[in-house]
């Protein structure tokens, strides 16, 4: 899994070099503009709520002494909590919304990479069920990592315990990403079934693919607007790799 993870986060270099090769920056202005409008809301709305969320956990607070640090300590977790929740609801919110517009443009890189038109495939699925699959994934997607990071949340605050905390939720958040990225590709490919089996034997390019997605979001500004289309252009080579040693396609470019 190691070295899966390695090859896709070395594909995001190569995803680079293929958008400004193909061209495809124009296909990008509308998530571009997604990420940022979605972005703005949830920062603003941690902004906004924290002093809301840090009085009500501060109510619990009974005593007079203390009070004050109690109020900013729980304004600053609330604060936190928020951004945390908002970022989860961003990724999947946004992969959601630009799925009609990363679909052509991973099949421009995978027609690239293969020489075949992906039009002339047997598609699993049409333009409505794509949607409807993109939802339902992400949906899942966003659940699970909520079930799994919150806890971890709190397992985080604890001296030492915390350093393993954080890493766990690097890695589900990673993986849970990187899975609505390369749906992107396989859903031309593989039902909803078959798709799960397969990021699962080959979760570590899920994982490369989500921890650079994730840690570009931190870029100001600038991340949570580009790093959708490049993970996406990244996840498309990482899929057609894996489906090409599984013999579902052909690869006619050295990648």
């Amino acid at each position: 899994m190691i070295r899966d993870i390695i090859s896709s986060i070395k594909s995001y270099f190569t995803a680079y070099k293929l958008i400004n090769k193909l061209k495809l920056w124009k296909y990008f202005f509308i998530p571009l503009a997604l990420g940022f409008i979605l972005g703005s809301i949830f920062i603003f709305s941690a902004y906004s709520l924290s002093d809301n969320v840090g009085t009500f956990i501060s109510n619990f607070w009974k005593w007079e002494f203390g009070k004050s640090l109690v109020t900013t300590l729980s304004t600053f977790v609330g604060g936190f909590a928020i951004l945390i929740i908002g970022f989860l609801l961003y990724k999947h919110i946004l992969m959601i919304l630009s799925a009609p517009f990363m679909t052509p443009v991973s099949e421009k890189v995978e027609q690239y990479l293969t020489g075949v038109d992906v039009k002339n495939f047997e598609s699993k699925s049409s333009v409505l069920s794509q949607l409807i699959r993109s939802l339902r994934l992400n949906i899942r997607s966003l659940f699970l990592g909520l079930l799994i990071t919150l806890p971890l949340l709190i397992l985080s605050l604890i001296p030492v315990v915390g350093l393993i905390a954080t890493v766990a939720i690097l890695y589900y958040q990673a993986y849970f990403t990187g899975v609505g990225n390369l749906d992107y590709t396989l859903e031309r490919h593989l039902d909803y079934k078959e798709s799960k089996a397969f990021i699962k034997k080959h979760k570590g390019i899920a994982v490369g693919n989500g921890i650079l997605f994730t840690l570009m979001l931190f870029i100001p500004i600038v991340g949570i607007m580009i790093s959708l289309p490049i993970a996406t252009v990244a996840a498309t080579i990482d899929s057609v790799k894996k489906l090409h040693s599984e013999k579902l396609v052909v690869l006619s470019q050295n990648i």
